[in-house]
């Protein structure tokens, strides 16, 4: 892209492959040059009418580059230019309406990529941290409850290995599915990695958390996995730990590794479980809870 600035004549290709004419100094965009607006600007000076056109070029180099929100910003400046000086409302051109209008579509799409994972479409890692730290990053007291529920894939390795990573990758898609039906308002799913899975849960307290942990437990229990492929099984095990209103800042990792911990204890007392902590000791959530042997959560220190 060539950007022309006073003084410089000839034409430039637009995007879609017409000539741009030009001013008397300046090549100009055909979104503000055939305006009423822009033979105002070019009346205030011939500076006026390049600034206008230096805005548009950089704002289509910005968009070629997926910077959507700079790009929206200098299409702004180049019609704040165009309609300096009126006293009317600005009547904004329909080509450059439909330029910013594409610009906010493809910015909100290029964001909601980048927070969900590839495969399943639940969030991603770097949404999870950015919410938790939203979540638990302040030292609030009048913050509410939050859960964090951390989900792993019982035997996926024998999964992967038995049926093929295509029926892995599907397996992953279905449990997703499974964990984000029914979950409360503003509550959601995000990948922590592998088949590991997090379902963060604000605003319900421990006995609430437990339940919704278990009921998607038991939907992946009960799910029938044989329409997928001939003898294929599958369920999860769930650590869960909870953080009263009002806990101190800084808690999202200090709840990951409880969480962690807690899953440590559901996979060794037998996987298929939710485990948790009451009463000052790990328990075992629903069916689950009639086992005799409940391990200790596995304490990590870094």
């Amino acid at each position: 892209m060539t950007i022309v600035g006073p003084g410089v004549t000839g034409s430039e290709p637009a995007r879609d492959g017409r000539t741009w004419p030009h001013t008397r100094d300046a090549t100009v965009p055909m979104s503000l040059r055939d305006t009423a607006a822009f033979d105002d600007a070019e009346e205030a000076g011939p500076d006026n009418a390049s600034l206008i056109h230096l805005h548009e070029s950089i704002a289509a180099l910005l968009a070629s580059r997926g910077q959507y929100r700079q790009a929206y910003q200098h299409l702004r400046s180049a019609l704040d230019l165009a309609t300096a000086g009126q006293n009317d409302p600005p009547q904004i051109p329909e080509q450059f309406r439909r330029e910013v209008d594409r610009l906010r579509k493809e910015h909100a799409e290029a964001h909601e990529q980048s927070i969900r994972d590839s495969l399943t479409a639940s969030y991603n890692r770097r949404y999870l941290d950015q919410r938790l730290v939203t979540l638990l990053g302040d030292a609030d007291t009048t913050r509410t409850d939050l859960a964090i529920a951390l989900v792993d894939l019982d035997w996926f390795k024998q999964v992967n290995d038995t049926f093929g990573h295509l029926v892995g990758d599907r397996v992953l898609q279905r449990v997703v599915e499974l964990l984000q039906d029914g979950l409360p308002e503003g509550a959601f799913c995000a990948r922590y990695g592998g088949e590991e899975f997090v379902l963060v849960l604000p605003g319900i307290d421990g006995p609430t958390a437990v339940a919704v942990a278990e009921s998607a437990r038991a939907r992946v229990e009960r799910h029938p996995w044989s329409k997928i492929v001939l003898g294929l099984r599958v369920t999860v095990s769930i650590g869960l730990s909870h953080e009263p209103p009002g806990g101190p800042s800084g808690a999202a990792e200090r709840q990951l590794k409880r969480a962690d911990g807690l899953l440590y204890t559901a996979k060794q007392s037998g996987r298929n479980a939710v485990a948790y902590h009451a009463d000052g000791q790990a328990k075992l959530a629903g069916a689950a809870a009639g086992r005799r042997a409940v391990a200790e959560p596995r304490v990590l220190t870094h």
